[in-house]
This record gives C-alpha cells, structure tokens and sequence, in this order.
C-alpha cells in the first residue's frame, strides 16, 4: 500500500470536505442539523494522500474502510491468471472507491491513483454504527452503492453490444458526462489513463484505441493533442452509437 499522509478534518471543514463529491447526498443530506453535522464529523475524519502511481489499495487487503476522491483520480485493475491486468474502471473526483471489499471483508482489486491525489477516509464500522441514530443516513448509502451498480450494468452493455468505435464514443462521452456534473467543460478535458489503460478497460487491443482516436480526429469529432481531448461534436459522437446500433 501507498504512504499513508493523513490530515484531520474539523466540523468547520466538513462541509468544504463534501461539497463537490458524490458525497454530498451521503454527509450533509438535506435539513440535516448541527448535531447531526458534530456526529458526522466522527465518520469522515481523516483524510488521506495518495501520490501518482501509487495504491490506495489492493486485493486482498482487510476491509476497513470506503474513499471518497476529494481530489485526483484513480483505476482499479484486477490481476489476471496469465499475468496481465484487466482494468475494471476509472474514478474521478467525488466517486467512491472500496466498495468492492464489503462482502467478503477483503478487497477484490487494486486502487491505483492516475495522479496526485487525495481521499477522505469513511471507516465502515463507523458508517454503520452511525447509519443506525443519524436518520437518512443509510438509505443515502444505499443510493451511492445504487449508483455504483448501474455504472457497472452500463460498463457490461457498453462490452456486450458495441464495436470498437462505438466503444471509444460512448467511453469519452461517459467522462463528458461526467466532468460535466462536477462543474468542469464538457468538451474539453484531460485523459489521466493511458490508451493502454483504456484498451484493457474496453475489451480493446491498444492499437484498435488507437486508431479509433485517429479517425474521430480525421471525422472532425474529437482534436487529440497527447492526453488532452477536445471534443468538436457531441452530437456526432451521439450518433455513431446510435446509427451503428439501428444498424444491428
């Protein structure tokens, strides 16, 4: 596991803590009081540093606790029998990591950060013991773990019924989407993963990814300067999984 750098978190800082994560709806649901604020302080109290490179976690490793990415982003990647590592996903800011840890009270992957980054430490037992006298407090949980399973069912359609390039569109429209929600440019943004990363993640050879950047930029759909995206149509991405799916 990566170095743990870890800095307290005060009641006065809690909400800046949670105000542009996913979080938001699980720490400071609506109408909630200053009480309830005092007693969520115990939940998120730490939060911990994870430098480029490095794992926040890996498989096999105790369950303790869940993240929230405060700042940064992340993959998580499995170890495949042949040696290889399949990429099962990419969390950006205000997303939660760790979920996978819970049934079996061990984790099942690796949590690499992408670059410098930082989490905010919910240990679970606290969750749960809060979830029981902070009211609202489990079923915003229960919508956050929701939310993680339909991301998981959109990843399996996306691998199930896609070409490569409409695998490609849907990938950079999903991080359109998603920057979008937390305030930054829909059209424009930079890929922390590499296209190897996002190749594995796609179920796609690395020059199949490739190429497939190569004539969206040729089409006039995307501009590719290195890692940084700029998406020239939105609507022409749209309609190449739709067109190629009526196809079908």
């Amino acid at each position: 596991m990566g170095m743990k750098a870890t800095v307290p978190i005060t009641v006065a800082e809690l909400k800046t803590a949670c105000s542009q994560c996913n979080l938001l709806e699980l720490c400071l649901p609506f109408g909630m009081s200053e009480d309830e604020i005092n007693r969520l302080d115990e939940l998120v109290g730490t939060r911990r540093k994870i430098k480029r490179q490095q794992n926040l976690y890996r498989a096999g490793d105790p369950f303790e606790a869940i993240y929230a990415i405060r700042t940064g982003s992340f993959k998580t990647d499995v170890l495949l029998e042949d040696g290889r590592e399949q990429v099962t996903g990419f969390q950006m800011t205000g997303e939660i990591l760790g979920l996978d840890g819970i049934s079996a009270e061990a984790h099942t992957c690796n949590a690499v950060a992408l670059e410098d980054s930082e989490v905010c430490v919910i240990a679970y037992g606290k969750l749960e013991e809060l979830s029981r006298v902070v009211e609202g407090l489990q079923h915003q949980f229960h919508k956050v773990m929701s939310r993680e399973i339909v991301r998981d069912h959109g990843v399996m359609m996306l691998l199930g019924s896609m070409r490569a390039e409409e695998r490609l569109a849907a990938f950079l429209l999903n991080l359109s989407q998603r920057f979008t929600a937390r305030g930054f440019s829909a059209a424009e943004f930079h890929l922390r993963m590499t296209r190897d990363e996002i190749g594995s993640y796609l179920g796609l050879k690395l020059e199949t990814v490739s190429r497939a950047f190569s004539k969206f930029q040729d089409d006039g759909l995307i501009a590719v300067q290195q890692k940084h995206i700029r998406i020239l149509d939105i609507p022409g991405l749209k309609k190449l999984i739709q067109r190629n799916a009526s196809a079908r």
